[in-house]
């Protein structure tokens, strides 16, 4: 599939020709932001690599295009491929634990995807290992529930290959990621987390944490953030217990949904400082991940106002 990048326009590209163009990208723009945004992590980035495929979709020759949400999804895929190496690279650099930069699931529940797991921050985490083909695999497979054939085609590799791909992903979250509990039951686990982490009661806090469980707050550099993850209950127990009398008085706790599962918003002065939320097992919690980077909070608090 040839994507002619910078292609002339033609002259048959007329007004019509253009309205019809758009009205194709915007019906395919849900499910490419989706795919985009769970291959990098960043909503900012996936914005940006639609911003590119949308350039890319005006000056192709569509006569030649018989599906346009195809082509459209092929284009984001390999741009999102190519963003995410390079995003490797600076994330290496990047001060303390790296997390996903978090999206309001609450009027799109899953960003496109007819499977809603995908977009979850822990899956995202565990995502990032893998190489960024790998996670396109991944995602196309089992959020967007698409054919072995399509997926080959749109990675531009065999189906054998594709199936290797989306069967390695599999494996290496099955290994990193225990089997998660009910919507109701994580709820009900955030809710006596969140008053054990507000009141630093130790007791609580060892009876609902696992064993290996990991405290992950990425501030991006911002003071006050860990530079690096916290590992283990009793370790994490302390740590929390240590963090309450600085972190929680004069501050306000709201609930919201994000990444498809609740989530709560930490703000102090009228402005967000946090956004906490937790992967939880039937072995208790597992993840705690602050996102604490004032460059991936503000995307999110726009987006609950919008």
């Amino acid at each position: 599939m040839s994507l002619r990048k910078g292609a002339a326009m033609h002259p048959e590209h007329d007004t019509d020709s253009l309205e019809r163009a758009t009205r194709e990208f915007m019906e395919a723009r849900p499910q490419l932001f989706g795919v985009a945004y769970r291959v990098l992590g960043s909503s900012v980035e996936a914005e940006d690599i639609l911003q590119e495929a949308w350039l890319r979709w005006q000056n192709t020759d569509r006569r030649d295009i018989v599906e346009p949400k195809a082509f459209l999804t092929t284009v984001t895929t390999r741009l999102a491929i190519n963003v995410a190496q390079s995003a490797r690279v600076r994330r290496e650099a990047y001060i303390g634990p790296w997390l996903p930069e978090p999206v309001d699931t609450s009027r799109d529940p899953t960003v496109g995807a007819e499977r809603a797991e995908a977009v979850e921050m822990a899956v995202l985490l565990v995502l990032e290992k893998l190489n960024p083909v790998e996670r396109a695999a991944y995602v196309l497979r089992e959020a967007f529930d698409y054919p072995y054939s399509q997926i080959a085609d749109i990675l531009d590799t065999s189906e054998p290959n594709t199936r290797q791909l989306v069967s390695r992903a599999r494996k290496h979250l099955a290994t990193e990621r225990r089997e998660p509990v009910d919507p109701a039951e994580h709820r009900r686990l955030l809710e006596g987390f969140l008053i054990a982490a507000q009141t630093g009661d130790l007791a609580t806090l060892e009876h609902i944490l696992s064993e290996d469980v990991v405290s992950y707050a990425d501030g991006g550099g911002a003071r006050g953030a860990s530079k690096i993850p916290v590992v283990g209950r009793e370790h994490v127990s302390k740590y929390l217990k240590a963090f309450a009398p600085r972190f929680w008085p004069g501050s306000d706790s709201r609930w919201v949904e994000a990444n498809g599962r609740p989530a709560v918003l930490v703000t102090s002065g009228g402005k967000a400082v946090a956004l906490l939320s937790i992967d939880v097992s039937a072995h208790g919690v597992e993840r705690i991940m602050w996102v604490m980077s004032p460059a991936k909070l503000a995307p999110y608090v726009t987006s609950l106002a919008a």
